[in-house]
């Protein structure tokens, strides 16, 4: 397979944009090589500027949820476009957005837009301190809340120490009220609360981490985040920017039963158009401006064109039990992964919720990402460009998650795990 336009594109690229990328994943240099670059997509599938095509597995990382390029999202998108593109003023889609979300989110009772989820992360720390009055947060190794200065933290040298900033310039002081914990266990948790007690404002997390490959909630920890944070006067944020509307259409609340406190999303109510948003308790909730102190505001918030996108991808994916078939695909492309590696004589740990998805190449159980970082990347790497060459793309990264969409085929999934099976047993 050859890439002789995306070569040039990329030296091209390099020249004026920091690493030839703009955002620092697409880079490939987790696994080598250089990144390809596509100029169509449609369904399962996306094509690069050389003509090459692939079974695409991570679907601008979320928001293809009912395939690339859905004639109801383009549709919508050039209604909304024939009207002006933005306005800075209200208009009628982010009401509608607004209402779909609180209906389809028990949990939300008002809610506001942003442009990213980055800035709904951001937002939703900013008005958790302001409502408990209380500096310092707790996040979790592996999750990845946006780029914001005080979550971009790594854990510290124990339970009780303080997280240290995680990327040049991102001030200690930033990170100093930034606690990082592991994923999954219960005792951190409980030495934190203690040491720091009226002192902690919320804990944000990802009910399934997506963003260090893959991390299932073990049974019952969902619930003990829950129930440290009502005993303390926390809050509870759940990061849904990944999970909301892909794992169901309430999101990793409604598949595990639990309630937070306020809640974060993106990716799929933008259709593929940049977008975010936050929201939860109306108590909470009005504590921003211009009712209460906490600011925050956006001109693109709302924007009409992601709106129009959002509406139509969450319209489709209410109907026609997509979530039941979402689950059979998932389904499928897991047992096909393991019998893969189990007919390459590779250890092969496969996550799956839903249809997120990660494998590693380790005989370990992965609940975490301690767990993560003892998997053998060298083998991804490989695995990685032996799939993409035979034109599947899966996230190139060990620390990503992939995505099935409504648009993969039975078809599709047996050709993945084909392909697959030859390229394990080269490894």
């Amino acid at each position: 397979m050859t890439r002789t336009k995306s070569e040039a594109l990329f030296a091209e690229a390099l020249k004026y944009i920091p690493g030839g990328v703009n955002s620092p994943v697409r880079a490939f240099r987790a696994v080598g090589g250089q990144p390809f670059f596509v100029n169509r997509a449609a369904g399962c599938r996306v094509w690069d500027v050389d003509g090459n095509e692939y079974i695409d597995y991570v679907g601008t990382w979320g928001p293809a949820i009912i395939g690339h390029a859905h004639p109801k999202i383009i549709s919508a998108v050039k209604a909304a476009a024939d009207h002006g593109t933005s306005f800075g003023i209200p208009n009628p889609f982010e009401v509608t957005m607004a209402k779909r979300i609180c209906q389809l989110v028990p949990s939300v009772q008002k809610i506001r837009m942003t442009s990213s989820g980055t800035e709904a992360c951001m937002s939703a720390i900013r008005l958790a301190r302001g409502f408990t009055k209380r500096d310092r947060i707790i996040k979790f190794d592996g999750c990845y809340h946006g780029h914001v200065d005080s979550l971009l933290v790594k854990a510290g040298s124990g339970a009780l120490t303080f997280g240290n900033p995680d990327s040049a310039g991102v001030p200690a002081d930033f990170a100093k009220h930034t606690l990082v914990l592991p994923y999954n266990e219960i005792e951190p948790l409980k030495a934190a609360f203690a040491a720091n007690k009226d002192q902690i404002a919320c804990i944000i997390v990802e009910p399934v981490a997506g963003n260090a490959g893959l991390f299932i909630p073990k049974p019952g920890w969902l619930e003990f985040l829950r129930e440290i944070t009502q005993a303390n006067g926390a809050l509870l944020i759940f990061d849904e920017v990944m999970t909301g509307f892909r794992l169901a259409l309430g999101g990793a609340q409604e598949r595990f039963g639990i309630t937070p406190d306020l809640s974060t999303f993106g990716k799929i109510i933008g259709g593929g158009l940049p977008v975010g948003a936050f929201g939860g308790r109306a108590d909470i909730m009005d504590y921003l401006a211009p009712l209460g102190p906490v600011y925050q505001a956006g001109t693109l918030s709302g924007n009409p064109l992601a709106m129009a996108a959002g509406l139509a991808n969450l319209d489709e994916l209410s109907a026609n039990n997509n979530y039941g078939r979402l689950e059979q695909l998932g389904a499928l492309l897991e047992a096909g992964m393991k019998n893969a590696a189990k007919a390459a004589g590779l250890p092969v740990v496969f996550n799956r919720c839903g249809s997120m998805f990660c494998g590693y190449f380790t005989s370990e159980p992965v609940h975490n990402l301690a767990d993560a970082m003892k998997s053998d990347r060298e083998r991804f790497k490989k695995f990685f460009h032996g799939m993409l060459d035979a034109g599947v793309y899966l996230a190139p990264s060990q620390f990503e998650a992939g995505f099935v969409s409504v648009a993969h085929t039975e078809a599709d999934i047996e050709q993945t795990v084909s392909t697959a099976a030859k390229v394990m047993k080269g490894l």
